[in-house]
């Protein structure tokens, strides 16, 4: 964490000396041109595009696929079943897309989700898109992977309210779709209609749910891919240090970072401290994956933050201990649109 902290000092230094310099040519506004066109003058020509071996270091395109789909095309579908089925949970009523909205971009839009007896957690239930592609599932990185991730909310008393495992392959085993289903999808299991199956089964078909979006096309080589302030934005987040932590495939959801990295945030929510006892770990979350941002509000581990503007703001001011004009957080937010599924903009 001390090391995090330091390259994050470094790069904070790096960002200031940048925005100094830029006044000294005439870069106006504040930090450096942040209204007026960003770091290194790039308002003019080709000066707001990171060149290909940059946006390289930082990111890279969605794969076509993570999951054989046609091998497992039984699984798949057992696992849509599942996830759209309500009747996962005690009550028949609340189904993982309830909270979890497909048409909705993975998520309800709520700060935090109403469980079969309307009571609701401390935390914001994040998109299901693209989680597959991150390191760990839960703001906490408590489940491994989507598949393990899939079986807590079932058995949670305030989520879907299900008493046991075998109270669930109980209720299964009376449905005719998953009486025929199960054994088709765990052929070679000698008892198909085990609890790790349905985990399994929907973990398969959260593979499925990746998001192309115009970025994806950008990275690949299409320069029309994204608008002028789109491109202006992605060099304001590089340059400003947002990429040390939002990168990769997903833009994130690779790494646990501290929440208040920089300057202190105010949370009772101890985070992946719960979960490890470590005390390095106090206040430290998943970072979260950036794709569909725009749509997935409100934000934060806890859903408090409810406009994307703010939250580029309370990132900048937490994490890199920055404060950004109203330029900065236009450009970033125009960015931020081009991660947005093409076939949902």
């Amino acid at each position: 964490m001390k090391l995090i902290l330091l390259l994050t000092l470094i790069l904070s230094t790096h960002v200031y000396a940048e925005s100094h310099e830029g006044k000294k040519h005439g870069g106006g506004g504040h930090h450096g041109g942040m209204h007026n066109g960003g770091h290194h003058g790039g308002m003019h020509g080709e000066g707001h595009k990171l060149d290909a071996a940059t946006l390289k270091l930082y990111f890279e395109p969605l794969p076509a696929s993570i999951i054989d789909e046609k091998k497992n095309e039984t699984l798949i579908k057992l696992g849509r079943l599942l996830y759209m089925d309500p009747r996962l949970s005690v009550n028949d009523k609340i189904a993982c897309n309830s909270c979890h909205l497909l048409n909705q971009f993975g998520v309800d839009n709520e700060p935090t989700s109403p469980g079969h007896e309307g009571k609701r957690g401390g935390r914001n239930a994040p998109t299901t898109l693209n989680a597959a592609l991150h390191i760990a599932q839960f703001w906490d990185g408590r489940a491994k992977d989507v598949e393990e991730q899939a079986l807590g909310p079932i058995l949670n008393p305030i989520e879907m309210g299900m008493p046991s495992e075998s109270a669930v392959i109980s209720k299964l085993k009376k449905i005719k779709e998953y009486q025929e289903l199960f054994p088709q999808a765990f052929k070679d299991d000698k008892d198909p209609f085990q609890y790790k199956n349905v985990g399994k089964a929907i973990g398969a078909f959260e593979r499925t749910l990746l998001t192309p979006s115009r970025f994806d096309d950008y990275l690949k080589g299409d320069e029309n891919a994204l608008k002028e302030d789109e491109k202006r934005g992605l060099k304001k987040f590089v340059h400003m240090g947002c990429a040390t932590c939002h990168n990769g495939v997903a833009i994130g959801g690779n790494s646990f970072k501290k929440l208040g990295l920089v300057k202190p945030y105010e949370t009772n929510d101890m985070g992946r401290y719960e979960v490890t006892g470590i005390e390095s770990d106090r206040k430290v979350f998943k970072v979260p994956g950036l794709r569909n941002i725009t749509k997935t509000g409100p934000y934060f581990h806890d859903g408090s933050v409810k406009t994307l503007d703010e939250a580029i703001r309370e990132m900048a001011e937490h994490q890199l201990g920055r404060q950004v004009g109203d330029g900065f957080v236009r450009d970033v937010k125009a960015f931020l649109g081009s991660l947005t599924a093409k076939d949902q903009e």
